[in-house]
């Protein structure tokens, strides 16, 4: 069988069964690369960091994710755009190349046991890192050809697609998967692992039990301990005596790990000295590769904006899985994925566990409609209902409520899974979608420049059946919903219920899970 058919060559286990067939099955260096980048945006204005920037690799690999890409999130109302950074970890700096997106002479071999999803949003007020399992099966291009169309996609392990293609094939499938643009890159490798935590002069860590751990030589009291660049190696290393020894495990543990190192990179400790900051950040660099367009000039300036987010604005979550059907030692998204995938296209915080992205924040990118009075007539205009709840009939059931108001032309279609409401315009059409969204209270607003003269509403999980409209046209009653699954009609503004997502923030304590 080939690699490139439904399953990969090489098993890998999610419980840990199969740990011992990786080459590197320790490496979490992408932990590393997401708390430089956390480091550098509450420590922005880090001494001398012009210097930094001839340590740091670059690489375009344009040309491996192609040209078949989502729009990027755009923030008119906002002084910057959201930035989407993927921060994969790697045994060899040498899987990179300039051309396409590496030789196979470099690129085979090449692991990526972890990827972290870094999104700042556009008003520079928060930081969401989300992680990715490498067991993760999902549809990625065959042979990460740029041109593949993702009808012919194939289902294969998330992080083959770096072992196989690079970076640039990692973007291009994730991408492809959940419609988020990707603005920059940051690769790290493992060599500087150890001078990095001496260089923070150590992180600390929290066991619930004593470590005694032969393969990694690490031994641990339980409760608190400040690991130096040695333990530190030993503690990514340790398998069984740490967790269960599953990749899941192994994300909660570098989530925590990320966290210590925020405190610490906030703490008046750390920046009241620069020579600590500089010292991190000097060997963070020299294991890093990124696109041309982030070097560490580009990085200061996201810093210098970000420099008072604070950690409890700091957020970490894991994709949602579940069991992979034909491999239960894999893992597959689970549909509230999606909430986490669109909380990050809408620029939206996902809140507490248990709550849904906020729909109120204009700084973002995205509004609540107003409560100005409505000035365009629903027969001037055209709206499209798609249904992303996955329950059947949704859109026709809204389109049909939507006609008997007088709007112009309303059609019905399909989208990816989504929750609550998302009433997207393209700029001159803004005061046509406050019409649109007073029809369904509690949505969100957001520009899409691709709509043109078309409002698009898309109806998720938790979707408030349709109102009337102030300045609605006739007189005949709205239709009596048919279709359960709905949520009655709920206050404007108020957020729609939705599936648990466990995160943690970055201030919280490390002896937690």
């Amino acid at each position: 069988m080939s690699r490139w058919d439904d399953e990969p060559a090489t098993p890998t286990s999610r419980r840990g069964v199969h740990r011992g067939q990786h080459r590197h099955p320790w490496l979490r260096a992408a932990a590393w690369v997401a708390a430089s980048l956390v480091v550098l945006i509450v420590g922005g204005t880090a001494l001398a960091l012009w210097r930094l920037n001839s340590n740091v690799s670059r690489v375009d690999v344009s040309k491996a994710i192609g040209t078949d890409r989502p729009t990027p999130s755009i923030s008119p109302d906002a002084p910057s755009k959201p930035l989407n950074i993927l921060a994969l970890g790697s045994d060899s700096r040498e899987e990179l190349s300039t051309e396409e997106y590496g030789s196979k002479s470099k690129i085979q071999g090449a692991r990526s046991d972890t990827a972290i999803l870094i999104h700042i949003s556009a008003d520079r007020k928060s930081v969401l890192a989300v992680s990715i399992p490498r067991d993760t099966m999902l549809p990625a291009p065959r042979g990460c050809s740029a041109s593949t169309p993702r009808t012919q996609w194939v289902i294969q392990q998330w992080n083959s697609a770096f072992e196989i293609g690079g970076v640039g094939c990692s973007i291009r499938t994730l991408e492809g998967n959940t419609g988020v643009f990707i603005d920059h890159y940051a690769v790290v490798n493992f060599e500087g692992f150890s001078a990095m935590v001496d260089a923070l002069g150590g992180v600390e860590v929290c066991t619930p039990v004593a470590v005694n751990d032969p393969l990694s030589e690490l031994v641990l009291p339980a409760g608190r301990s400040t690991l130096n660049g040695h333990d530190a190696l030993g503690y990514v290393r340790a398998r069984k005596t740490l967790s269960d020894g599953s990749d899941l495990g192994r994300i909660k543990r570098q989530q925590a790990f990320m966290a210590s190192v925020a405190q610490k990179a906030v703490s008046t400790e750390m920046l009241r000295r620069p020579d600590k900051v500089y010292g991190f950040l000097s060997a963070a660099t020299k294991s890093l590769t990124t696109d041309p367009q982030f070097g560490v000039s580009e990085m200061a300036d996201v810093a210098k904006s970000l420099q008072n987010v604070g950690a409890q604005h700091i957020q970490f979550v894991t994709v949602p899985v579940e069991d992979y059907p034909k491999d239960r030692n894999r893992v597959q998204w689970t549909d509230n994925a999606d909430i986490v995938w669109n909380a990050i296209k809408a620029d939206s915080p996902l809140g507490t566990p248990g709550s849904t992205p906020s729909p109120s924040s204009s700084s973002s990118g995205t509004a609540s409609p107003s409560a100005e009075p409505l000035t365009v007539s629903p027969a001037r205009i055209s709206v499209r209902v798609l249904n992303g709840s996955g329950i059947k009939g949704i859109a026709g059931q809204a389109a049909e409520a939507l006609r008997v108001q007088g709007f112009a032309s309303v059609t019905a279609g399909d989208a990816p899974r989504a929750s609550g409401v998302l009433v997207e315009y393209s700029p001159y059409q803004e005061d046509a979608a406050r019409t649109v969204a007073a029809a369904f209270p509690g949505a969100t607003l957001r520009v899409n420049s691709s709509l043109h003269d078309l409002v698009q509403v898309t109806l998720g999980t938790g979707a408030p059946t349709v109102v009337e409209v102030p300045n609605r046209l006739g007189t005949t009653p709205l239709p009596s919903p048919s279709i359960t699954g709905t949520s009655p009609p709920e206050k404007p503004g108020s957020a729609s219920p939705s599936p648990e997502i466990p995160t943690r923030t970055a201030d919280q304590n490390i002896c937690q899970e």
